[in-house]
């Protein structure tokens, strides 16, 4: 099983979600990709996750920022591969700064509110640091604006690293490094014939 867990203020619908997507379908293996709607509350989305897939060691998870940080407890909790796409290293911190009322990314119809517990439980899973690194992508981008790639690294020792000189947060050319993802997670891309 691949899932895809978003990252904050995102869902479903962002760009490299559909993009893993498409490919899966593509590959014929649509019912082996799972995206879920993660709720706000991190205690409750990681037991979305856990509750519906309950990730083994022959499923890679995706996470992008947030959805990265998730990523990362859950593998360490389950032994399953991550693959970490501009990971939160230290999400609460972060996300200090947006407590209060938030709008949705791809429907600001949708609002919610960062609340300091939400923080706390995003310190509850907080992990100190990796355990058999073999399981674990990341793809840092040096250009990302929000997330410094060099704590992506360094949070990461001995994982498998693919650092992209610029692009940005939401790895705008995710496209170019979908095959390398989809490998990692032994999903075998198209090759062309």
């Amino acid at each position: 099983m691949l899932v895809y867990l978003h990252g904050f203020r995102s869902s479903p619908s962002s760009f490299k979600a559909r993009l893993l997507e498409t490919r899966m379908a593509e590959l014929g293996r649509s019912a082996e990709f799972a995206c879920p709607a993660l709720p706000v509350s991190p205690r409750e989305a990681i037991e979305l996750v856990e509750s519906r897939w309950r990730p083994g060691p022959d499923d890679t998870l995706v996470g992008s920022s947030l959805g990265g940080c998730y990523a990362t407890y859950l593998a360490e909790r389950h032994g399953c591969r991550a693959v970490l796409l501009n990971p939160a290293t230290r999400p609460a911190a972060r996300l200090a700064a947006y407590l209060g009322p938030q709008t949705m990314y791809h429907d600001a119809s949708v609002s919610f509110e960062l609340t300091q517990a939400h923080l706390d439980e995003l310190r509850a899973i907080q992990v100190a640091g990796i355990t058999r690194p073999g399981r674990y992508f990341l793809v840092a981008a040096t250009g990302d604006e929000l997330l410094d790639w060099r704590e992506m690294v360094a949070a990461y020792p001995g994982a498998r690293h693919l650092v992209i000189q610029g692009s940005d947060h939401g790895l705008s050319d995710f496209a170019d490094h979908l095959d390398a993802v989809l490998d990692f997670a032994g999903v075998t891309p198209a090759r062309p014939g």
